[in-house]
């Protein structure tokens, strides 16, 4: 069982983990009328009394406009105080998750988002790697990603997620390590909760948001880090055949951070990741604000 954080935000106040409980009959839990949000935070290696957190603004801009699928105006700065607070109660000593959540909390049936009642938790846990470091095999899936016109998928909405669990369950039960998921159009898309990134001739090429992809935050800073340092970058659509050939390919979010892969399908990848190193290390330096440049993308707590 992952270590959770012992103090959670619910129901407008901070209260143990363990006592942040939902009722088995909450309308969110039936019918996936939730959004989510999540982000990372470490100790900072310069200094033992601050936390730093990676791009906090932006999370909470996107919860917030996330939040407005559900009907439910959750402005941007409430969430931030809020997750600041919740940092200075927990003052965790290691790496850690953020997963702040808005649901429809009213008990009862019939799928709505109208007269009904909306609330928003926080919790979070220790969390080192999600994916090796080293790289993982990744297959084709079988299930396609859904398209906007049926979901809205600028948002993190939870119940869109069955797809990525699908997918995942579907490829470590086949022996991979994590999904590629092809959009309607038969294009690459995105894995279970990651952005996909390739190099081809010392370019990186990622699909654009027409492509049906999650907005990713990691991914946006991925993109300004690479043009920052002089390196090629296109949005544009993948094609499968091109995984198979690529120089490069990772996957990028905010619990996989920047994971390289070594596989797809039985095609094995080349272990010389140059663009994947480069901007994996440099992106590493900006989130212990080692980068003078890149401080605006982190947000120190202090914990005296």
């Amino acid at each position: 069982m992952p270590n959770f954080l012992p103090i959670a935000y619910f129901r407008n106040q901070f209260v143990p983990f363990s006592e942040a409980n939902i009722s088995i009959a909450t309308h969110a839990l039936h019918y996936g009328t939730g959004a989510f949000g999540g982000l990372r935070g470490i100790p900072d290696p310069q200094n033992p009394n601050q936390i730093l957190l990676f791009r906090l603004d932006r999370h909470c801009h996107r919860l917030s406009n996330s939040a407005k699928f559900l009907h439910y105006e959750l402005p941007a700065d409430k969430i931030q105080n809020v997750i600041v607070e919740f940092v200075k109660k927990n003052q965790p000593t290691t790496s850690f998750y953020i997963r702040p959540f808005v649901y429809t909390s009213d008990l009862g049936i019939a799928p709505r988002l109208h007269n009904i009642e909306k609330d928003f938790f926080i919790y979070g846990l220790e969390l080192g790697d999600y994916l090796s470091p080293e790289g993982v095999s990744c297959r084709i899936s079988s299930w396609h990603r859904q398209e906007d016109r049926s979901l809205p998928l600028r948002g993190k909405i939870s119940g869109a997620y069955i797809t990525s669990s699908l997918a995942k369950t579907e490829a470590v039960e086949s022996g991979f390590d994590e999904a590629i998921l092809m959009n309607s159009q038969g294009k690459v898309c995105e894995a279970s909760g990651m952005n996909v990134f390739i190099v081809r001739n010392g370019q990186l090429i990622t699909p654009g948001y027409e492509q049906d992809i999650l907005e990713g935050i990691t991914r946006e800073s991925i993109l300004r880090l690479a043009r920052n340092l002089g390196i090629s970058t296109i949005e544009r659509p993948i094609d499968k055949s091109e995984l198979f050939i690529a120089d490069e390919v990772f996957l990028s979010g905010t619990a996989a951070k920047i994971t390289p892969v070594k596989r797809v399908e039985n095609y094995e990848l080349s272990t010389n990741r140059p663009i994947t190193e480069k901007l994996r290390d440099k992106l590493t330096a900006i989130t212990e604000n080692r980068e003078p440049n890149y401080q605006d993308w982190v947000y120190a707590i202090s914990l005296e």
